[in-house]
């Protein structure tokens, strides 16, 4: 999850070694402990770790499987992942040797392919990357399968292109330079795909995203969320709710936090927002009396605010979005923008999804769920969740790549997808 939703540290435990971690593997009761995975040697990689969001959730999961692996990365922020994860064999790229790299590592976008050549695993018997940049570019040894949960095609080189673009719309020469090395890495992207055996994806909006960018088909296995942590209040489940709403959100242009205000503050309806970004200045001048800003909260308020709330507001566009399903453990409704990774778990049974991304549409869905009598349904919100909890995705996950290495070499690279490319 986003480190400028959470306080970092709010949830820290003592830390672990590798011993202590790799004992407890046999215990994790997801049902694949044994062969094929037992004795494995993995390389996993990820983009870069600096901090505990969704994506290294994923990569959490498979530590505690493989506690023995080698964990290749761009860079590492050390001790700012959780212990099952700080305490891997972890290599970093020469990126990690630039001066205040931590700070302004984004900036390096077009060396981030030359550093991904350094990866280089060596006597391992499955590579598995967790990618939304430059992870799936490893370059396997000949004949190994290479598993990549991908968490989107790389953003800059795709959907995010024209967002990118448009940070340089007063700057033409910059702006130029900047189209030929997106044109450049789009075609990177795509020639270093071949060298992933098995795509996975975490949503049918990012399996389409790969149809189109890759032409390749994957496995939709979604992200976990933490059920059981976010619950309903137990002393008092599914209880009147009280009558603001909440958006739970870093606060950059993308997530339109813009649009939840001004959905609200002309009606006068009190919104609760928590989190913090570069946006935060714009978004309090836009904002009238009935807007309050938490900034970033530990994750136990958060799941306050989840169980009081009216409805949580989602108007951000997400390749999966694990605040609404979050939300929904809780038994919150969900009014949320039906486009991304939010259409696939939210619906009339448990809130509203409205088409457009605009404040209009927004305030619109909003209107149309109070005058229906605000309707949902808690236990089926709580039933959704709970299909995506931790255990859940564990099982698919681990059982996805046992798979892979018990039918290894029988396809060493999916065919082409029967699914539209345009």
């Amino acid at each position: 999850m986003d480190a400028s939703i959470r306080g970092v540290g709010a949830s820290a435990r003592p830390r672990e070694g590798r011993a202590e971690v790799a004992a407890r593997v046999h215990d994790r009761g997801d049902g694949v402990a044994g062969p094929p995975l037992s004795g494995l040697r993995v390389a996993l990689v990820h983009d870069w770790l600096t901090g505990m969001r969704g994506g290294e959730k994923c990569l959490e999961v498979l530590c505690r499987a493989f506690p023995e692996a080698t964990l290749y990365t761009l860079i590492h922020r050390k001790g700012a992942l959780s212990p099952a994860i700080e305490a891997m064999d972890i290599r970093t790229s020469p990126l990690q040797k630039i001066p205040g790299v931590l700070r302004h590592y984004r900036h390096l976008l077009p060396l981030m392919p030359m550093a991904a050549r350094t990866w280089r695993p060596r006597g391992v018997d499955l590579v598995i990357s967790l990618s939304h940049c430059v992870a799936k570019a490893i370059v396997p040894p000949d004949g190994v399968p290479h598993v990549c949960y991908c968490f989107t095609p790389m953003r800059y080189a795709w959907q995010g292109r024209d967002t990118y673009l448009e940070g340089w719309s007063n700057r033409p020469i910059r702006r130029a330079l900047a189209r030929t090395l997106l044109a450049r890495l789009r075609r990177w992207d795509r020639r270093t795909s071949s060298r992933v055996t098995h795509f996975v994806a975490i949503s049918e909006t990012v399996r389409g995203r790969i149809a189109r960018c890759y032409r390749r088909d994957s496995r939709v296995i979604q992200p976990p969320v933490d059920a059981a942590f976010y619950t309903p209040d137990p002393a008092s489940a599914f209880r009147a709710r009280d009558d603001g709403y909440l958006v739970v959100s870093a606060l950059v242009p993308y997530k339109r936090v813009d649009q939840a205000i001004e959905a609200c503050r002309d009606s006068g309806r009190r919104l609760t927002i928590i989190g913090e970004g570069p946006e935060r200045p714009r978004l309090e001048a836009l904002a009238g009396p009935n807007v309050r800003f938490l900034g970033w909260q530990p994750d136990d308020v958060i799941r306050d605010h989840y169980r009081r709330c009216r409805a949580l507001l989602f108007p951000g566009e997400e390749d999966f979005g694990i605040v609404p399903v979050e939300a929904l453990a809780c038994g919150a409704p969900v009014i949320a923008l039906g486009r991304g990774g939010a259409a696939e778990t939210v619906d009339d049974a448990v809130g509203r999804t409205y088409p457009e991304p605009t404040a209009e549409g927004l305030r619109e869905a909003i209107n149309a769920w109070e005058q229906a009598g605000c309707p949902h349904d808690p236990v089926q919100a709580r039933c959704r969740a709970e299909a995506l909890a931790l255990p859940i995705f564990r099982q698919r996950l681990l059982g996805f790549v046992a798979d892979v290495m018990a039918a290894r070499g029988v396809h060493a690279v999916p065919p082409a997808p029967h699914v539209g490319l345009s």
